[in-house]
């Protein structure tokens, strides 16, 4: 059984930390130990970063962010209808290189057990992380 929570937020930075506290509250509910949650918290707040700062030219928009809570895992999708990019494109930040763009995208990979982005230019992009729950007792 999965447990589903979607959120319709609107695209304004004011709004970012209580995502990330709501997913922050339902890992912590699911078992996950607090370097997780705090690794899911940045994966997410990095996601909805993006959308803010890419997706629209304005903030008169609302993004979706949909929670699925399994039995062992928590899996995250932030879903834009924004411009979407090139994903085939991206290139990963390299040491002395310019860290503007891409940052995000290698920050969520970084922190999260799985990543998978789907992005078209003119539909939008869709991130979706998961993390899986592991033995807290070793």
């Amino acid at each position: 059984m999965v447990d589903r929570f979607t959120l319709n937020v609107p695209g304004k930075p004011d709004y970012v930390g209580t995502v990330r506290m709501t997913v922050a509250h339902i890992a912590s509910r699911a078992g996950f130990d607090i370097e997780a949650i705090d690794d899911i918290k940045v994966a997410v707040s990095e996601a909805c970063t993006n959308i803010i700062m890419h997706a629209h030219d304005d903030d008169a928009y609302n993004y979706e962010v949909l929670i699925e809570l399994g039995e062992d895992v928590l899996a995250i999708t932030v879903k834009d209808d924004g411009e979407g990019f090139g994903i085939e494109d991206y290139e990963p930040p390299t040491p002395g290189g310019s860290q503007g763009s891409g940052l995000g995208i290698f920050i969520i990979k970084a922190m999260m057990d799985e990543v998978d982005i789907q992005s078209e230019q003119g539909v939008g992009t869709t991130i979706r992380m998961s993390k899986r729950l592991q033995s807290q007792n070793g």
